[in-house]
C-alpha cells in the first residue's frame, strides 16, 4: 500500500512528514489538537518497519489503533501486538515504544495526557536486534 493508497482509508488526514531523529524509519504527524492545548492528540502515520525511540512521558499516554499492525513494548516486558481498535494506556513515567510490523503501515492517536507535567523524555533507539524478533 503507498501513502497516497494509505491516506484514502484512514478516518485523519496524514499529515506532514516528520523529520526527527526519535523514529527510524518514516513517520507523519497530524496534530487534531494543538501541542499546546490542555489534551494534545496527534494522529501519527508510520510507514513499515517504522518506530520511536524508548522514551516516557512525565503524565502519561493514550494510543487509540485506527490502522494498520504495530506493537507496543514496556521496558522489561515483551512487545504486544497492536491493531485497529485497540487501546493502549501508558502510566506516567513509564518507558516505552511503539511502532509498525515490518510488513504493515501503522496508525494510531497519540493523546498526551497531563502535558502541564512537561514533554516526552526521549532515550535510545529501539535496538534491531529486538524488534527483528518480532513477527
Amino acid at each position: 500500500m503507498s501513502k497516497d493508497d494509505l491516506s484514502k482509508s484512514v478516518i485523519f488526514p496524514v499529515g506532514e512528514k516528520l523529520d526527527s531523529d526519535k523514529f527510524k524509519g518514516t513517520v507523519w504527524l497530524n496534530m487534531l489538537t494543538p501541542f499546546n492545548s490542555a489534551l494534545p492528540i496527534g494522529n501519527v502515520t508510520f510507514e513499515p518497519g517504522c518506530r520511536n525511540n524508548w522514551h516516557k512521558h512525565a503524565g502519561g499516554q493514550i494510543l487509540l489503533v485506527t490502522g494498520g499492525r504495530g506493537y507496543y513494548q514496556e521496558w522489561g516486558k515483551p512487545a504486544r501486538e497492536l491493531g485497529a481498535g485497540d487501546v493502549v494506556e501508558i502510566a506516567a513515567d513509564v518507558k516505552h515504544w511503539h511502532g509498525a510490523a515490518k510488513d504493515s503501515w501503522f496508525v494510531h492517536l497519540a493523546i498526551e495526557v497531563h502535558p502541564e507535567k512537561g514533554p516526552a523524555t526521549w532515550l535510545e533507539p529501539v535496538a534491531d536486534v529486538e524488534y527483528n524478533k518480532l513477527r
